[in-house]
């Protein structure tokens, strides 16, 4: 210890010297040393090196004055809390000095010093003691002094320690807020602007008592209006709070708005600016408040966008027809100019922030589409000749992003949603195109960039949102574009912005809209290619592949003649082809780009193509070109003007075998595709050692662990057995056993089993000795008829007899003449009495599988059979057995289905099993096979809907569901009449039986559904328990599969959806199980598909939510059941990343449950379970209030800094924090979110 004391006091020594440079040094070293994370000081070394450093700071020398301040950060965290005092008291002692640049100094050690405090949360009462001494200086020093400079520079510390330790100040706030007041009023406009920045971070933090002082505060002044300049300010002080707090200041608006929009019509320019900047503040952080007010917000909006006095658009389309023939113009000019000069006009203010703010309703409004495409694009259109460049970008980017909003949403949920309410503003937007053309094409030949690239940008969004509309005005566009690429004075910027533009002109439009301009719009492209920036190469290489795609369509005949722009186009791609000193994406770029040329214009390039394709073979060898190579290999190959590849096959083939080895999974794939289509195209200029390099880098593909991989591997040796039929014979058994294992993998299914049955089939028809039909036969069962015995170790998941039933049944397609011995020989498979069950199962399986497509009419003894094995011990022998039943019944509609009926009829031991064969039958045959037996059926399963057994209902209702899509408008109409029968069972059913009409693809059944869904969701209002469980299964089948049929009805539904949430006295009941008491929740099921119900919505109809009224059940939920609160803990971590602000406003009361959960304490003694329940829960919980650390500004919240205090400060609840912080730096936060 002593060394360091030691020498510390020797550099304290050195400051004390009259050589500058000395002081300098041994403050610089100082501060290394503290700056150690070991230093320790005694308490006489404290107090010298405070002393010191505060008498260094009124050093002579600047650069010493600032290395001492440096030093005072580090020194904070070292010293004792006394010592913090004096630094702070004297800091602002100084801070009043007359000397300024002593006060400069001191203000920005305070700042030093504030920046470094320990926060609260950390438990150390030091922050709280040092702010509370600075705050009453500063107050003081803020109050009294006449010195502008002093106040600021108070101003400035004070919302410094606001913004980072607001919440230490509680007892201050009052007094901070009595001393900000006056500022607001002071002459010098600086000081009010620091004032309300302060008070900005003193909303955050305050208590509701001093906001609303603050607030009615403001309200009283707007009021009195004393002077124009006291009124602006008021009104940015409530534009700043806004900011800051908007969730807070959203109960005031109804007095705040009416004031605010008397004062836009007052004759002031800043004063409206301010006003629509207040406007937008409220628009983008209380949605809900402001609602009301948005049409009359728009309206001022739309009325000071077109606001400018000083300037005549009146005449403008005339006088450009004249062309200013008046030659008095100047006249003119000399009267007007004593009045009135430019300079004073600042109405482009008020335009601005009017476009701001209607950028501001736009994003937030997705509801109100419809109503803005009436009103408020033409004004933006008409205004889109904004004179102000300021303005000007800012009206482009509100109707960009008006163009946004109408995008049609790009995901699965809505595919189906497509037809209908979304398209409105799609058309309204095609009639408005004509407009927005006209008045922006002029502008692309301005001399402003800002408004060129301006007009770019938007009409880029425009192509996007919709493709095609701008294909009667490419010539129009087209002059404009060739201005900006060959235009010397365009920056590198412009010309990549009009490039990009121009790409997806190309892309979005049919070709025939530019073949008229094509010759003006090629040499300028072609220009860009060569130019030596490597982004505008990179963008024209773009662009010239979608040129030639254009120029020569290779999908549809097309009477343009290509040839003449053969030589522009190749020269140049060729000469940054062979480049091999150039930036990676344009090296990537030329050849996707050569690619293209070759396979759409390869027939044009006569002696060029081969040293082209030399240098493509020079490109797969190398390691970073090789990904690309491939892929445009792969477009050549694939191209219908058999470009002639023999040159570079021999050499290339076994290179393209290596990359298989590789461990780019990107690669691999790629190359599969390209052998493929190269195999397919190409197969007599192969030689079988070519065939045979790849065929031995096969095996090791083909693996459960990599389904994709194997699937492709697999397709393309289908391809070799169809085409190549001789290499067939090469194929080692190593290929052939990787094959066999997949098919015996739980993990296969899908599209890799289909792959695999292809392969059989195609495998088969080679004919080769070692692999025909009855050598894979043995090799797919074996496993399951080895398993029988007693040695056996293998046994198979249940996925894998599935497998093999296929593979059988495909086999058995492909080879007809072996079939009826194989179901001769399953037939005794299970006869046998010593089968074993799995030899049972598969024999089933593949009679299933070989029945569904072939006619089994036949087999005399099957019937008996199957109906035996119904009485079998095993289950899983029972459901095969059923399953064969349907699937037999739908190869031969005509025996089977009557016997089945009867048999569902007479025996009602079996029933179930039947239901199930008769579900296999109505799921898997063809409408039209299954029409003259609707009645029947439908007769039938009416009888069984009312059965007592739950299992069995629910397979009736599957069968009706199913066989509904049948005939939907007949049949559909007959299940809405059920609804009113007696028995709570039957409406049960029927609600079911509609959850199976619904599927995540468009149906015939559609449009129906839309209009009658409605009525069986009224039974959410039904009086038996489980059929309102039924509908809300229903409902959220409904909103996850097809939103489109429930979106409309979403007011009439949520009422009695949010009842279901609550908690039912009546339904808890005391059951006594021996000595104890046990309390059963009946409504609990409900209760939870009604959450379930609620979480779907979020995903799927989230624009339709009032996410107040939500966020309340949300609320409840989180006091509910443990099941519950695990759900609504999930819900709650979706919530703060879709409506964040919504979250923000309802902090308060949702912290308060999450903090129960994270602190409730297990009774000792109680059983292992109930620990992993509360374990399950505390955890569940911690990952939302992770998700609600994620919202920006929730850390200002008093109550949130408050519990995450507290978790720090608990060393069980840190350390599951952490562990969840960890999960979810892992898995991207939504994924784990949706994991949870």
């Amino acid at each position: 210890m002593s060394s360091v004391s030691y020498h510390i006091s020797n550099l304290l020594e050195k400051m004390t010297s009259t050589d500058k440079d000395f002081r300098f040094m041994a403050t610089n070293d100082l501060m290394m040393e503290l700056q150690k994370d070991s230093i320790k000081l005694d308490e006489d070394s404290e107090k010298k090196v405070v002393k010191m450093l505060l008498k260094l700071l009124e050093d002579k020398n600047g650069e010493v004055q600032n290395l001492a301040v440096k030093c005072l950060g580090p020194l904070v965290g070292k010293v004792k809390e006394y010592q913090v005092e004096t630094i702070v008291d004297t800091l602002c002692t100084n801070m009043l000095s007359d000397k300024e640049q002593l006060r400069d100094i001191s203000s920005i050690g305070l700042k030093t010093v504030i920046s470094e405090l320990p926060p609260a949360s950390t438990g150390s009462t030091m922050t709280a003691n040092v702010c509370k001494k600075i705050t009453a200086q500063l107050t003081g020093a803020i109050g009294k002094q006449e010195d502008v400079s002093v106040q600021l520079e108070a101003l400035d510390i004070l919302s410094d320690m606001l913004s980072r330790l607001g919440g230490t100040l509680h007892s201050f706030h009052s007094s901070i807020l009595n001393c900000l007041l006056p500022q607001l009023t002071s002459p010098r406009l600086a000081v009010r602007k620091r004032a309300i920045i302060a008070l900005g971070h003193l909303v955050l933090t305050c208590s509701g008592n001093i906001f609303s002082e603050l607030t009615e505060h403001l309200l009283a002044e707007l009021k009195r209006n004393e002077s124009t300049s006291t009124t602006r300010t008021y009104i940015q002080c409530i534009a700043g709070i806004s900011r800051q707090a908007g969730h807070r200041i959203g109960e005031h608006l109804e007095k705040i708005i009416p004031l605010i929009v008397q004062y836009c019509n007052v004759e002031d320019d800043e004063l409206r600016e301010y006003c629509f900047q207040a406007f937008e503040s409220f628009v983008r952080r209380c949605p809900k408040e402001i609602d009301p007010h948005i049409p009359n917000v728009m309206g001022l909006c739309l009325k000071y966008i077109t606001f400018d006095p000083n300037y005549n658009y009146d005449n403008e389309e005339e006088e450009e027809e004249e062309m200013m023939e008046t030659e008095n113009g100047e006249d003119e000019e000399q009267e007007s100019d004593d009045e009135y000069s430019d300079d004073d006009d600042i109405s482009w203010k008020v335009r601005r922030s009017a476009a701001k703010c209607l950028e501001a309703v736009v994003s937030t409004r997705h509801d109100l589409l419809q109503d803005f495409y009436k009103t408020l694009s033409p004004v933006l259109i008409s205004r889109f000749k904004e004179r102000e460049e300021n303005v000007k970008t800012d009206i482009f980017s509100a109707y960009t992003s008006l163009l946004k909003q109408t995008l049609p949403i790009q995901s699965w949920l809505h595919a189906s949603d497509a037809t209908g309410k979304d398209d409105v503003p799609l058309t309204m937007l095609q009639n408005q195109v004509p407009n927005i053309v006209k008045a922006l094409h002029k502008q692309l030949k301005e001399k402003s960039i800002k408004s060129r690239q301006g007009c770019f940008s938007l009409l880029t969004e425009l192509a996007n949102v919709l493709p095609g509309c701008l294909a009667d005005h490419i010539p129009a566009l087209v002059p404009g574009i060739v201005f900006s690429l060959a235009d010397k004075s365009s920056s590198s910027n412009m010309r990549i912005d009009t490039l990009s533009f121009l790409h997806v002109l190309l892309c979005n439009h049919q070709p025939e809209v530019f073949h008229p301009h094509i010759k003006t719009l090629l040499p300028p492209v072609v220009a860009c290619i060569g130019d030596p920036f490597y982004k505008i190469t990179s963008e024209a290489l773009l662009v010239t592949q979608q040129l030639v795609k254009v120029i020569r369509p290779l999908d549809k005949s097309c009477t343009f003649d290509a040839k003449p722009y053969v030589k522009d186009l190749f020269p140049g791609t060729l000469k940054r082809l062979k480049a091999a000193d150039i930036d990676q994406e344009v090296k990537e770029r030329a050849i996707s780009c050569m690619g293209q040329i070759i396979c759409n214009l390869g027939d044009h390039l006569s002696t060029d193509l081969q040293p082209s394709l030399k240098i493509f073979l020079e490109r797969l060898k190398n390691e970073i070109t090789r990904l690309t190579t491939v892929k445009a290999l792969t477009l050549i190959a694939s191209s219908p003007l058999k470009i002639d590849l023999r040159p570079i096959l021999g050499e290339g083939f076994p290179i393209l075998a290596s990359f298989l080895r590789k461990n780019q999974r990107a690669l691999k794939l790629s190359t599969l595709t390209a052998l493929d289509i190269l195999v397919k195209n190409y197969s007599d200029s192969l030689k079988p050692a070519m065939v045979e390099s790849v065929l031995t880098e096969l095996p090791a593909l083909i693996s459960e662990n990599d389904m994709h991989v194997s699937q492709v591997a697999i397709m393309f040796l289908t391809t070799l057995a169809k085409v190549y039929p001789s290499s067939i014979s090469k194929i080692s058994g190593s290929i052939l056993a990787e094959i066999f294992q997949l098919v015996h993998s739980p993990l296969l299914q899908g599209g890799a089993l289909n792959a695999i049955i292809d392969f059989f089939q195609a495998l088969v028809l080679t004919k080769t000795a070692a692999m025909g039909y009855s050598e894979l036969m043995k090799h797919l069962t074996a496993p399951i008829y080895s398993s029988g015995s007693a040695g056996a170790s293998v046994t198979l998941h249940k996925q894998a007899y599935y497998s093999v039933a296929k593979c059988v049944a495909a086999l058995s397609s492909a080879c007809p003449k072996e079939a009826p011995g194989v179901v001769n020989q399953f037939i005794q498979d299970v006869k046998t009495p010593k089968s074993s069950s799995a030899v049972k199962v598969l024999a089933f399986l593949s009679l299933a599988e070989m029945g569904r497509t072939m006619n089994l009419s036949a087999q005399r003894e099957l019937k008996t059979v199957i109906l035996e094995a119904f009485t079998s011990p095993s289950e899983e022998v029972k459901s095969a057995a059923s399953y064969a039943l349907g699937n037999v019944s739908v190869g031969n509609l005509k025996e089977y289905l009557p016997f089945m009926l009867k048999e569902i009829g007479s025996q009602p031991k079996r029933q179930y099993l039947l239901l199930h064969s008769l579900k296999e039958v109505i799921s898997s045959s063809p409408a039209d096979g299954l029409k003259p037996y609707v009645e029947d059926i439908w007769a039938l399963l009416f009888k069984h809907c009312e059965c007592t057994e739950e299992g069995t209902r629910n397979v009736v209702a599957e069968c009706l569901g199913k066989l509904t899509l049948v005939n939907p408008s007949e049949l559909l109409p007959r299940l809405k009449k059920q609804l009113s029968s007696g028995s709570p069972h039957a409406r049960s059913t029927v609600v079911t039986a509609i959850k199976f009409t619904i599927a995540d693809q468009p149906q015939p059944i559609d449009a129906l559904l839309k209009g009658c869904i409605g009525d069986f969701l009224k039974t959410l209002q039904d009086p038996d328990l489980n059929v309102r469980r039924v509908a809300l299964a229903l409902f959220n089948s409904a909103a996850h599969n097809k939103p489109s049929l429930i979106r409309d009805l979403l007011n009439a539904v949520l009422p009695s959806l949010y009842s279901e949430t609550k908690v039912r006295r009546e339904l808890i009941r005391e059951v006594e199980m021996g000595p104890f008491k046990h309390t059963v929740d009946d409504g609990l099921d409900v209760r939870k598909a009604a959450f379930e119900c609620m979480y779907t919505l979020l995903e799927s109809c989230l624009d339709r939510l009032d996410i107040y009224e939500y966020l309340n059940h949300v609320e409840d939920g989180l006091k509910d059941h443990y099941d519950i609160r695990m759900l609504t803990f999930i819900m709650l971590a979706r919530l703060s990343a879709l409506c964040p602000n919504a979250v923000l406003q309802r902090l308060e009361r949702l912290i308060e449950p999450l903090r129960a959960t994270c602190s409730t304490k297990v009774k000792a003694g109680s059983v292992k379970q109930e620990f992993e329940k509360q374990d399950e829960l505390k955890r569940s919980a911690m990952r939302a209030v992770a998700a609600l650390l994620t919202i920006p500004e929730v850390e200002k919240s008093p109550v949130m800094a408050e519990f995450s205090s507290q978790i720090r400060s608990n060393p069980e609840m840190a350390s599951l924090f952490e562990s969840i912080q960890k999960d979810s730096a892992s898995l991207s936060t939504t994924e784990s979110m949706d994991m949870s």
